[in-house]
């Protein structure tokens, strides 16, 4: 009757200990601005071809460089593009490369973090000198580097370069939520029952090491935002007809003494979203520190 038992009253702490937790990132004012401002973007690159005032990439208006106006509420950049619109729908791309760099980031992190704190040994040993050999330099560097290598500009590349470049911290961070878990009693009763590493790894150890692996995530991205866009910036990733925020500051940043309306919204615009992305973060390793 006992054995029955654990388990399923196990099962219900764990699932008051996330709505609680759940309820206090709702009772963070913080995280409500957070998940508005990025649900509001999300929203943006869902449906911003519905949401524009004007073709982003198509229309053209006669009048270039027009101030910010009633007709134009962000003005018009060099050619007539109106900003608005092209804000508005500038959010698509860097809202589908950031997420999936940070996700194949956590995925490798997370993965290199769980052999190497369980496993110890050599193979941390290993793992941890070229870890602390990547962390050494500057992460923007490696992933310039590593795309100027590559000599691709595509998305892709940018995607799988990012994810690759975060992948070390990650790992690091994992190893060590690992360490504190590894020797508990629920690992040894697992090692008992002749439970095979992988097994113990990715079934025992993962689930209680994911709260970390969460704050990681949120942290990552907003990093990884950034890091897009300031590649973007100077060439990599994302490219023309896109009108993505990073490729508009890019395309007028030129031509700031006639135009700064164009280069000051979508900075802003990338502004919010990591400032956004932030906050959720804190309120997050809030929630879970308590």
């Amino acid at each position: 009757m006992t054995t029955v038992e654990l388990p399923a009253r196990g099962l219900d702490e764990a699932k008051a200990a996330r709505r609680e937790r759940l309820r206090l990132l709702l009772r963070t004012p913080t995280a409500v601005i957070g998940a508005v401002v990025v649900a509001f973007w999300v929203v943006c690159a869902i449906f911003g071809s519905h949401l524009t005032p004007y073709d982003p990439i198509n229309y053209q208006s006669p009048s270039t460089y027009a101030h910010p106006s009633s007709t134009f509420w962000f003005g018009t950049d060099r050619i007539g593009r109106d900003v608005l619109s092209r804000v508005l729908d500038g959010s698509r791309d860097i809202l589908t490369v950031a997420p999936l760099a940070t996700l194949l980031g956590i995925t490798l992190g997370t993965t290199l973090g769980l052999v190497t704190g369980y496993l110890r040994g050599i193979v941390d040993d290993v793992v941890s000198r070229v870890i602390d050999a990547v962390l050494a330099l500057p992460l923007i560097i490696v992933a310039v580097t590593a795309l100027s290598a590559l000599g691709s500009k595509s998305s892709v590349t940018v995607t799988i370069v990012i994810g690759i470049v975060f992948a070390p911290i990650i790992a690091r961070t994992v190893r060590t939520a690992v360490l504190a878990e590894r020797d508990l009693d629920y690992v040894q009763s697992a090692r008992l029952r002749g439970e095979g590493n992988l097994y113990v790894m990715f079934v025992e150890i993962l689930p209680n090491v994911l709260p970390v692996i969460l704050v990681e995530a949120t942290v990552r991205l907003g990093y990884a935002i950034f890091a897009v866009a300031s590649l973007t910036f100077i060439g990599f990733g994302i490219q023309l007809p896109s009108p993505d925020w990073a490729v508009q500051i890019t395309d007028n940043y030129q031509y700031l003494d006639p135009d700064w309306w164009a280069v000051l919204f979508p900075a802003l615009a990338i502004a919010s979203l990591i400032i956004a992305v932030n906050l959720l973060s804190d309120a997050v390793q809030q929630a879970y520190e308590r």
